[in-house]
């Protein structure tokens, strides 16, 4: 029997702790052809991307989450969660497969549910990153250009608060997508400045491969 990219995945609601079951896509049937200059995987096959599943959204309560979200709550934000989401919240379900418009309700619905939750940062610059990639696929440019702007200040306030510290992302990882996204929206001056820092800290650098691609920015910069 041939098995179906998607599959279903049982899940508790990190909020209301209601049950209910979200699509992934079998890791195994992914494969990918390239990275952009973002980090933006290009698929070998288009029509299977796991993007479009990586949050969870709880029909019950509303609240969206991904498995980068931390389970703790601090005092206040469930009753803010309340207030602010679940009240609004007409109960529906994104556990079907979903077209990219879903994808990116369900990332907004997360980019929410982290910013009430008081999430680290990086977890809602990761959101707002792939909300941006997922506009670039619709060739929507001027809604890109404006979710890769809120992710670089939240990459920026990450770096600056060091909440990267123990995650998988390292701090020439970090450095690199300030510069990236700034030099991507139009803000040469902090391009210029974290690729330049990217750069000298090739020393100590644990990713040799990010230093390469921040010294090819570079040049294309000064070439510019």
């Amino acid at each position: 029997m041939e098995l179906t990219p998607a599959y279903d995945k049982k899940m508790e609601c990190l909020n209301c702790k209601g049950k209910f079951t979200t699509k992934r896509i079998r890791s195994r049937l992914v494969r990918v052809a390239s990275h952009e200059s973002d980090f933006k995987p290009v698929y070998v096959n288009q029509e299977i991307n796991p993007l479009f599943y990586n949050v969870a959204v709880c029909p019950h309560c509303g609240f969206s989450f991904t498995d980068e979200f931390s389970p703790y709550f601090a005092p206040g934000t469930r009753e803010l969660i309340q207030e602010q989401i679940t009240s609004q919240w007409k109960e529906r379900s994104y556990g079907d497969e979903r077209t990219i418009e879903e994808a990116i309700d369900a990332y907004k619905l997360a980019y929410l549910s982290a910013m009430y939750k008081k999430e680290k940062d990086l977890t809602m610059a990761g959101l707002t990153l792939r909300i941006a990639w997922l506009y670039r696929e619709k060739e929507e440019a001027d809604e890109e250009k404006r979710f890769m702007s809120i992710a670089k200040n939240l990459y920026l306030n990450a770096y600056s608060e060091g909440d990267y510290v123990g995650t998988q992302m390292s701090e020439t990882r970090v450095m690199y997508m300030i510069a990236e996204l700034a030099w991507k929206t139009g803000d040469r001056e902090e391009a210029v400045r974290s690729f330049s820092r990217v750069i000298e800290s090739q020393r100590t650098s644990t990713e040799p491969h990010i230093v390469e691609m921040a010294k090819e920015r570079w040049h294309e910069i000064r070439e510019s």
